[in-house]
Formats: C-alpha cells, structure tokens, sequence
C-alpha cells in the first residue's frame, strides 16, 4: 500500500493571528470533551523543512471532524503521525490517554485507530469476502498476508466479521466476485471496509471521495454517515471537496504551512478571515464556497 506523505517548503506563519484564531474556536470546539485523541507541540520536520509545527488538536469520542487546507498544509504528515508511518521531531501523540509514541503502526490499529487511504489499497486478486477476511486477521497479526486464511485453527468468527463489515458497506452482495471487477466506487467501499474490518474506535479518512463521480461521491458521504450511526464511529476525515466538509463535519480544523489556524464549527469557520485567506486565497473563491451547501 502507498503512504502519501505531504511535505512543506514555506513555514513563514502569522502568529499573532493564527494563535488569536486558535483561541476563540478551541474555547467554544473541544471544552468538556470526552478526548479520544490528541496531540501536544507535535512537530515533524524533514531536514530542514517543517511540515508539521506545535500542532495541539483534539478528537472527541463520536465526532466527525475535517481537516482540511491547501497543498503542502502538512495533512498528510499529521494523518501519518497519528498512524505511526512516521516518527515525530518533537511532541506527543495520545490516544485513550495513552502515548502511542514508539508503537508500530500496526499495533496503533490494535489500539483503536485505523486509516482509509487516498487510493483504494486493495488485493485486486482475491474476492471481495477473502480482502475482508484477510483485513480482520491483519489488525490482530500485525502484517497482510493472504496465508493468514490457511494458518489458523478456527476462521468462523472470521468469516462473520468479514460477513459483518460487508454488509456495513453495501458489499455483501458482491462478496464472491473478485476485487478486480469491482466499479471504481465499490472498490473504495471495500477500501473503507477493510479500515472498519479492524473494529476501529477512530478511523481517518483520506480523501474517501477522490476520483468519484457525483454520484459516486452522494453514495460514499451517505456511507460514511450511516456507518458512523451504526458503529457510532469517531471519524477524521481529510477532504477536498468543500461541499462534503461543510455538509458533514462537527468541527473543521484548518491547517496552513504546518500549523493550525483555525478550529471551529463549519459556520465558524466560513466566516474566519484568516482561513478565507491563507486557505482560499480571497474573498471571490470564499464566495463560492458559501454556494455549496447541501
């Protein structure tokens, strides 16, 4: 599978307006929460280039945060850091209340936390059921390997979970056809269910939308919704598409050069002159941007 590590060649930052901007929407976002992970003065830097800066950001337990901003914002670097494919300069990683620091990515997804990727990561060769099934076993072995279906006394409850978390994607269906075939939108269904296949208390999303057709994309945000309903999920979703941001998400935090600018409710956000221009780049983009509500 390919990570997608995003990197930063400018960390010119405007700190009394970033940190002003911070303030007011933590205050109001993330008190009293019920905080299934966080980060505190997380830094990565790549030579001399820093792609993430002293972010501190909070996930509560059942909400549907996006994190969004423009290229090189250092999306990716976090989402990769929290997952552990990289190893922070500086800075903690806490989920449950635990540092999750040191871990092995795979023992992160045994923890908790389980990540869909930008492109469908996916064994093309083997059935829809067989991805699903290999899924499961992977987050409690710690490595994919289709031989995992042949090493193991019992594969009952594997077959049910996999039965479990086809369903929960719309696949059961298409079960027994090999993963190949699928149309380009069921693969990312199936992409998402091998994320939930790990029984995951968060999972991030990373672009889930990308390469859809409209259509597509309307089936996708009503999945990723439904599933959050029935597994009462905590979601981080990583997304272009405004539309679907705006539409979705309890709270949007906004990246800009590595660190965090902004942080509140969509309405919050919208109006935030520091996101229309660090995120946007002027009033005329932000202006449609208000058009695209659902």
């Amino acid at each position: 599978m390919s990570i997608d590590t995003d990197s930063n060649t400018d960390t010119d930052t405007d700190t009394d307006i970033e940190s002003r901007d911070v303030s007011n929407t933590r205050t109001s976002a993330v008190q009293d929460g019920d905080a299934l992970l966080e980060t505190k003065g997380l830094s990565k830097e790549f030579g001399g280039l820093v792609a993430t800066d002293d972010v501190n950001i909070q996930i509560n337990r059942g909400e549907q945060v996006s994190l969004i901003g423009p290229n090189g914002a250092g999306k990716s670097t976090l989402i990769n850091l929290i997952t552990r494919r990289l190893e922070p300069t500086s800075g903690d990683i806490r989920f449950k209340n635990n540092s999750i620091v040191g871990l092995d990515p795979y023992e992160v997804v045994q923890r908790g936390v389980s990540k869909s990727f930008q492109t469908a990561s996916i064994f093309p060769d083997l059935t829809v059921r067989e991805n699903a099934e290999i899924a499961g076993l992977a987050a409690e072995n710690g490595a994919f390997d289709f031989q995992l279906l042949t090493h193991r006394d019992s594969l009952t409850d594997v077959h049910q979970r996999a039965r479990d978390t086809l369903e929960a994607v719309g696949l059961l269906d298409s079960a027994d056809e090999t993963a190949a075939d699928l149309p380009y939108g069921d693969k990312r269904r199936l992409e998402i269910g091998i994320a939930l296949a790990a029984e995951p208390d968060l999972l991030l999303m990373d672009e889930p939308t990308a390469g859809m057709s409209p259509e597509e994309t309307n089936a996708t945000v009503e999945l990723i919704e439904e599933v959050k309903q029935a597994l009462d999920l905590t979601f981080m979703l990583v997304e272009h598409d405004m539309e679907i941001v705006f539409s979705i998400s309890d709270r949007i935090i906004v990246l800009n050069r590595g660190r965090v600018i902004a942080e509140g409710a969509p309405e919050e956000i919208r109006g935030n002159p520091a996101v229309q221009e660090a995120y946007l780049g002027g009033a005329d983009l932000w202006v449609r941007l208000k058009m695209t509500r659902r």
